[in-house]
């Protein structure tokens, strides 16, 4: 009998490091930029992205060094899952800690990077423009409708 998939059997803590990076499904949903509401600390998400993302194939062109790059970048961690409730609903990280199984389209399941981007689950049917395009004092312009 087959092993049961590692994100089945295993907690995001319990993950090695290969493991929780393949967990990724590269939609970069998190790349986009986000406002909070200071009275609410409600979250909302722009269709503003941030200028290291690669447009081609939805991958951070400076991923190793993005931290030190981009100042407000938050790296995930598993130490930090209890406070993802702000990733988008899609994103694997997400769904494994809520107990919920990968999408369909995920890479680990299909086996091809661009599956996302096929099933319109990545950064490219939402964003509008790159951070350095536009001022910060504009990031709230760029507020989403829906809900992520």
């Amino acid at each position: 009998m087959a092993q049961e998939v590692f994100w089945r059997r295993k907690t995001l803590r319990e993950m090695t490091r290969t493991e929780w990076e393949s967990l990724c499904d590269g939609c970069a949903l998190c790349c986009l930029h986000k406002v909070e509401d200071e009275d609410t600390e409600e979250v909302f998400y722009t269709t503003v992205v941030c200028h290291l993302l690669d447009m081609e194939n939805c991958q951070c062109t400076e991923y190793e060094r993005r931290c030190e790059l981009v100042p407000t970048c938050i790296r995930l961690q598993p130490e930090d899952v209890e406070n993802f409730d702000w990733l988008p609903p899609t994103c694997s990280y997400r769904l494994i800690h809520e107990g919920q199984d990968l999408p369909d389209w995920h890479p680990l399941l299909t086996g091809d990077r661009k599956t996302v981007i096929e099933a319109n689950a990545s950064v490219l049917s939402v964003y509008e423009v790159k951070d350095n395009e536009i001022s910060e004092d504009q990031l709230i312009d760029y507020v989403l409708d829906e809900d992520y």
